[in-house]
């Protein structure tokens, strides 16, 4: 009786691969966000740099929600290194996040002795 408890117990290998797949496409969609946010972190850091040597009044525009707004660039540099921090926070919460997740998948990988066949 007890080794149909132990079988109950273990998963069998199809649940075992769903398992590795939601962790490898969990992986693969926070690697994605995390190159999408690097890509506007440098896009803030080009316009920063462009903007800085500008004088405070000079007349730029801003796209905020599919509408250009005209602003000056005393108003657009602040908020544009606000953004530029906020996603530098984020960036390092996903990285955390990504390292604890495949973490968590190295060690499943372990204990259930799977290995991940390359293509």
């Amino acid at each position: 009786m007890s080794d149909n408890k132990a079988a109950a117990k273990a998963p069998n290998e199809q649940e075992l691969r769903i398992q590795a797949n939601q962790f490898s496409s969990e992986l693969k969609a926070i690697a994605s966000k995390i190159g999408e946010l690097e890509l506007q972190l440098d896009e803030h850091n080009l316009v920063i740099k462009t903007m800085t040597p500008m004088p405070e009044d000079r007349k730029c525009f801003r796209l905020i929600n599919g509408v250009l707004v005209e602003r000056v660039v005393k108003e657009v540099l602040p908020a544009l290194k606000t953004n530029r921090d906020g996603i530098s926070t984020t960036i390092s919460q996903l990285t955390t996040q990504y390292k604890k997740r495949d973490q968590e998948f190295s060690d499943f990988q372990k204990q259930n002795h799977i290995r991940i066949a390359s293509a």
